[in-house]
């Protein structure tokens, strides 16, 4: 492993307290130099609370220091086109929070001025770094289930108080923009092609949010492949699916789950478990990036992959009429 990067988080959201900070922590080559707030002292008890260097008032006032080599943005989808290419324009590497912004415009944007600035910018989906995904996707390349036909998604989780970004319009709430980015990202990944036919419905709330969505996704060579998100079941469900020509992969295991994984592949009579041992995922997309940065290796997660998804994601809520 090489030298460490020196990071910056750039807000306390929860996800970052829950799930990215700790990875960081683990992460053999980041060094966590800054915590930035909206007030000094929220990031000073980030700060006691997981060992940063420095903590900061203002997200600013982390930008402008020349020590800060790569920011974590983790703030809400409406505020991460503005802090992206601020970050950016002060040479900051932004590995930054799905989905990346509410349009594929927006997005086009951030990667345009990340290019001009020279920094390194990703989209962080975390579970797209797990070995059980690159389990699963060299066991569909190996032939062992024939050719794609079908492929099902689905992640839904209970429902959020009213008070919660992920319910709220002005923050660009929804079932699909916070749990429908991982079954289009997943799909895209899999199919590794844009569909050509996209199909959907959605329920909304009286806040104009969606806590329910479905889509049927068809691509040019007739394989299919259909997503269902939702924030309003007693239970969180996530897995997926995968139909070929000659037999089937069924994966029941949450996004982003780690430890020793099983999924099954299955061939008319015929039952295999494939076991997958699967570290903290956001540890794993800390080093990736990091690694990109001191060592030129390429992004897990490229520019056009997450083009292609947001261009995905605008379809089907046009589809529903969110947009």
């Amino acid at each position: 492993m090489g030298r460490k990067v020196k990071w910056g988080v750039l807000g306390t959201a929860d996800i970052a307290r829950r799930c990215t900070i700790p990875a960081m922590q683990k992460a053999k080559n980041c060094y966590l130099y800054g915590i930035a707030g909206r007030s000094k002292e929220k990031a000073e008890q980030f700060q006691e609370q997981f060992g940063f260097e420095k903590a900061f008032g203002s997200l600013e006032a982390m930008l402008e220091d020349e020590m800060v080599e790569a920011v974590y943005i983790p703030l809400p989808n409406t505020m991460h086109k503005e802090w992206v290419i601020k970050a950016a324009e002060h040479g900051k590497h932004v590995l930054c929070e799905k989905p990346l912004a509410g349009t594929e415009a927006d997005v086009k944007e951030m990667i345009e001025a990340c290019d001009k600035n020279r920094v390194l910018f990703m989209e962080a989906f975390a579970y797209l770094h797990s070995p059980l995904i690159r389990s699963v996707k060299e066991t569909i390349h190996s032939g062992v289930i024939g050719e794609l036909s079908f492929m099902e998604s689905i992640f839904i989780t209970p429902g959020y108080t009213a008070e919660n970004i992920r319910v709220r319009r002005e923050t660009l709430g929804g079932s699909v923009y916070d749990l429908g980015c991982y079954c289009t990202s997943l799909t895209l990944s899999v199919f590794e092609e844009e569909p050509k036919e996209i199909k959907a419905i959605g329920h909304f709330t009286e806040q104009q949010i969606d806590d329910f969505a479905t889509a049927y996704l068809g691509f040019g060579n007739g394989s299919r492949a259909c997503m269902t998100s939702g924030m309003c079941s007693a239970q969180r469900g996530d897995r997926f699916f995968i139909y070929g020509t000659e037999g089937t992969i069924e994966a029941p295991i949450s996004f982003n789950e780690e430890g020793t994984l099983v999924y099954y592949v299955k061939k008319e009579e015929s039952v295999r478990e494939i076991t997958v041992t699967a570290p903290d995922n956001y540890m794993l997309e800390i080093e990736q990036f990091g690694r990109c940065i001191t060592d030129g290796e390429n992004l897990r997660v490229t520019h056009e992959f997450s083009l292609r998804n947001a261009r995905v994601m605008d379809r089907i809520l046009k589809e529903i009429g969110y947009q």
